[in-house]
């Protein structure tokens, strides 16, 4: 598969759940990194408006995917 394909209107990529696994990943991403800093005896600090926002994204992508697939596909 291409990468322009992803742009496709009849692709096979649900492309919430990927926004929403790499905001997931991002914030993975911070929690080991505090948990570095914090056992080195550092302070990491991230902006709260920043964290807020990824769990934001990945709650409305995992969100808007899963009631995709729940009221989708429904043949009347």
């Amino acid at each position: 598969m291409k990468f322009l394909d992803l742009f496709r209107d009849d692709n096979k990529i649900n492309e919430k759940s990927i926004i929403g696994f790499i905001a997931f990943a991002m914030m993975i991403l911070f929690a080991i990194t505090d948990l570095v800093t914090g056992y080195f005896g550092k302070t990491f600090v991230i902006n709260d408006i920043i964290y807020n926002s990824l769990v934001w994204v990945v709650l409305g992508s995992f969100g808007i995917a899963e009631a995709g697939k729940a009221f989708g596909n429904r043949n009347c």
